[in-house]
């Protein structure tokens, strides 16, 4: 018997490109293949999901889970990279695993949440790791959350720029500011540290468009600051002394 969700053509989530047709299918034939009813809160039907993302495509029961969040994932790959530099935004890192609670209360919170999901498309490209199929790459940023932070644990969330330096750094972030006695929720930090990229992006290109007074002021150029307004502090001096992973 034909899986009815075979012939649905998956749609990206709020915010995110269109799929080309090559991944279309690609996506409609690996959903297809799984069995039962599609884990997200946002449906077409009762047997289909209204959004469809790349990790569809993967393997790891963790990345999965997240496969029809309205957040547009993709694995890391160089691909993933590449097309934050194409775009010019930074990429947003989440990693967990799939027995971790508030990696769970997060995803309902935030990544099935159709307004911030809008934000993360729009303004990063987003990355979901599996720490149990990638400790590598868990290990590496891990240290960065601590370093930036002062503690670690998961959801680690992290900020990345195109050379995979994180720039911000935390674990678990409440949907918005105030919920579960936050000051700052995902919403705002997302809005925040995008701008701050942005702000940064076009304070190096006069940078270099003019030769810096001395090499001390050429440094600091490196440090990323926000407006007074705000308390949000972002730095990306202190990632760019360790070597990220390539893949």
């Amino acid at each position: 018997m034909q899986n009815p969700v075979s012939n649905v053509t998956p749609i990206p989530g709020p915010g995110a490109a269109p799929f080309t047709p090559e991944l279309a299918g690609r996506l409609s034939a690996a959903v297809a293949r799984r069995q039962g009813p599609p884990r997200t809160r946002h449906l077409a039907s009762p047997s289909c999901a209204k959004y469809t993302n790349r990790l569809a495509l993967e393997q790891s029961p963790y990345l999965l889970q997240h496969a029809h969040n309205p957040v547009d994932w993709r694995p890391w790959s160089d691909e993933a990279f590449a097309e934050a530099r194409a775009r010019d935004v930074p990429v947003f890192l989440s990693i967990g695993y799939a027995t971790c609670h508030w990696c769970h209360v997060m995803e309902e919170e935030s990544f099935e949440d159709e307004e911030i999901a809008r934000l993360l498309n729009e303004r990063f490209v987003c990355i979901k790791i599996d720490r149990e199929e990638r400790p590598d790459i868990d290990s590496v940023y891990m240290q960065a959350v601590q370093l930036l932070s002062g503690q670690g644990g998961w959801p680690m969330t992290v900020f990345l720029d195109h050379q995979r330096r994180p720039f911000f750094a935390g674990t678990y972030f409440p949907p918005r500011d105030g919920a579960r006695g936050s000051r700052h929720g995902l919403t705002t930090l997302v809005m925040e540290l995008s701008r701050i990229f942005r702000d940064q992006r076009c304070r190096r290109a006069c940078c270099r468009a003019r030769p810096p007074r001395s090499p001390r002021r050429a440094r600091s150029t490196l440090r990323w600051r926000p407006t007074r307004r705000s308390s949000i502090r972002a730095t990306a001096g202190c990632a760019g002394r360790r070597s990220f992973p390539p893949r």
